[in-house]
């Protein structure tokens, strides 16, 4: 800051100054008050723009970090919602599926166990049959032991198919109960994932909207704040320009009236 010491008041007499002469020095120190005051009103007005523009910069560095976070939260949700879609989705897929193979399943129960009520009346018409023939081959030898054996064979193979239709309709009765607990699990996956997906998307109680709402606030508010550090930074720019002026001009008057002094002293 110049000095401006000889100009804080008007200019005392001075031996061998003429009147005429202390007048003009009296002008020039009086243009370098008010020129120092002017300096003064401008520094302090770029002094406080320049906290003020440090206290809006600090809003505006909240601001971005809440519109970050609220961006990550948004971001987040989105895909919660898009996971329980898909979930809610696949879950119905497979259930649906399940009810096709549950259905399918227990129309096979149904042909094994017809198969199995005609294996049982075969067993017992051959078991019969085998009877028969040996008591007739007791009564007349003639009968062929061949013929016998044959149909004793059958006899056994018609047991022996009832017993693999039997194990065949247990198998298929197991696969009736595991198909059973897995559309339970199923059903109660797909309900769950229903759920958290209306719980997500629901108008009026959505989380997504929410989210999405304090997304949209924390933007907005960002956007204020950076608007408002422009403002400020433009007006704190100009009254640095009007002090720099002002600094210049008391400057210079400061220079005049010590060149005036100077000459009213030297004449």
């Amino acid at each position: 800051m110049p000095d401006t010491a000889t100009a804080t008041t008007p200019v005392k007499v001075i031996k061998g100054v003429t009147e005429a002469k202390k007048t003009k020095l009296d002008g020039w120190a009086i243009k370098v008050l008010d020129a120092k005051h002017n300096v003064d009103q401008f520094q302090a007005m770029v002094n406080s723009l320049t906290d003020k523009l440090n206290n809006f910069n600090g809003f505006l560095a909240t601001a971005d970090a809440n519109r970050v976070t609220a961006l990550a939260n948004q971001n987040l949700v989105n895909q919660l919602v898009q996971n329980a879609k898909d979930l809610e989705h696949n879950s119905e897929v497979a259930w649906n599926e399940m009810t096709k193979a549950d259905t399918k399943t227990q129309a096979l129960a149904k042909k094994v166990k017809g198969i199995i009520h005609k294996l049982i009346y075969s067993a017992e018409v051959i078991n019969k049959l085998s009877i028969t023939v040996i008591r007739a081959k007791a009564l007349n030898q003639l009968i062929s032991d061949d013929l016998v054996s044959r149909i004793g064979k059958i006899g056994t193979d018609a047991n022996n198919a009832v017993a693999l239709a039997l194990v065949a309709l247990q198998s298929t009765f197991s696969a009736q109960a595991s198909g059973l607990e897995t559309m339970q699990a199923i059903t109660l996956e797909r309900d769950q994932s229903t759920a958290f997906h209306q719980m997500l998307t629901t108008p009026g109680t959505s989380i997504q909207v929410l989210i999405a709402s304090a997304y949209t606030d924390a933007k907005t508010q960002y956007e204020t704040c950076l608007a408002d550090c422009v403002v400020v930074t433009n007006q704190l720019a100009e009254a640095q320009a009007k002090l720099n002026k002002a600094q210049v001009k008391l400057k210079s008057l400061q220079a005049g009236l010590n060149a005036a002094m100077a000459a009213a002293l030297a004449s």
